[in-house]
């Protein structure tokens, strides 16, 4: 399953006056998605995916889209199964989306993943290995097993920032992500740790030699892990997925539309900003 990059945001009200009193209405609120998936198959009209299974055809659920016409949008097709990727706008009554335009092509495209960097400064004369026999594959390997087994780890990444210095880098080609990619010289291991970060560093050094950064963690990766793996019953019909950043220290949670309502509800369970809501459909301002 892969998530597509899709949006959300808050509804709008409008006062309207009737006789002697005023009557507050709900107007329908225009909401798009960009880069979204809509899919028919025999089991199913036109839905909009959240998440789509990539077999052939192409498997997923999601709100009926209501207004869909696929004579006038290009798409594929392949045993009684149609879909295309678009940008769809239309009004959202909780539970369909209504066009309230022609859908369009998805105008953007998939995203880079970013390269994580590191919150500590950079020691005088650059980043580089201590103890070069200890900046190996196998020691950083035996180190990453060491931190999966500590408590209080609250995350583990790579920095890798170096390769934006190389002149023609291109991550897509294989030869260049050999040659360059899988150096552990010039990589930057970065771990989080919850408490005291008394003796930490000292204790990595043990078995990795190369470039170090030991910063504070406010919670605990096993900690987020647990919301991340609660959120699916909690949120119920409206999830769609979840993740977990570890640099900002967040669980990221998908549903269709992200309301302030829930987002104030998931604060005062796990915290403030510990739980981020990502809204499939986000409403055009």
């Amino acid at each position: 399953m892969r998530s597509l990059p899709l949006l959300a945001l808050p509804a709008l009200l409008a006062l309207t006056a009737c006789g002697g009193g005023d009557t507050t209405t709900a107007e329908p609120v225009t909401y798009a998605a960009d880069s979204v998936t809509v899919l028919e198959s025999p089991e199913h009209g036109p839905q909009l995916c959240s998440t789509v299974a990539e077999s052939l055809p192409p498997q997923c659920s999601g709100p009926d889209v209501v207004g869909w016409d696929w004579s006038k949008v290009r798409h594929e097709s392949h045993g009684g199964t149609t879909w295309g990727q678009y940008r769809v706008v239309g009004t959202w009554d909780g539970a369909k989306l209504t066009l309230t335009e022609p859908p369009g092509p998805a105008t953007s495209g998939q995203k880079e993943e970013p390269r994580f960097g590191s919150p500590c400064p950079a020691p005088e004369g650059g980043w580089r290995p201590v103890d070069p026999a200890k900046a190996t594959q196998a020691a950083l390997e035996t180190t990453q097993q060491r931190l999966n087994e500590a408590d209080g780890v609250g995350g583990v990444w790579l920095d890798q920032s170096y390769l934006d210095a190389i002149p023609g880098y291109d991550e897509s080609d294989p030869d260049m992500a050999q040659k360059y990619a899988n150096d552990p010289t010039k990589l930057v291991l970065n771990v989080k740790f919850t408490g005291d970060l008394a003796g930490r560093e000292a204790w990595i050094r043990q078995t990795w030699g190369g470039a170090l950064c030991v910063s504070q963690a406010r919670r605990s990766e096993a900690e987020l892990r647990e919301i991340q793996d609660s959120l699916s019953g909690e949120l119920g019909s409206d999830f769609v997925s979840a993740s977990v950043d570890i640099v900002k220290e967040q669980v990221v949670a998908g549903v269709l539309v992200a309301d302030e309502e829930l987002q104030r509800r998931l604060d005062d369970k796990y915290g403030e900003g510990v739980v981020r809501l990502d809204g499939v459909l986000k409403p055009v301002r």
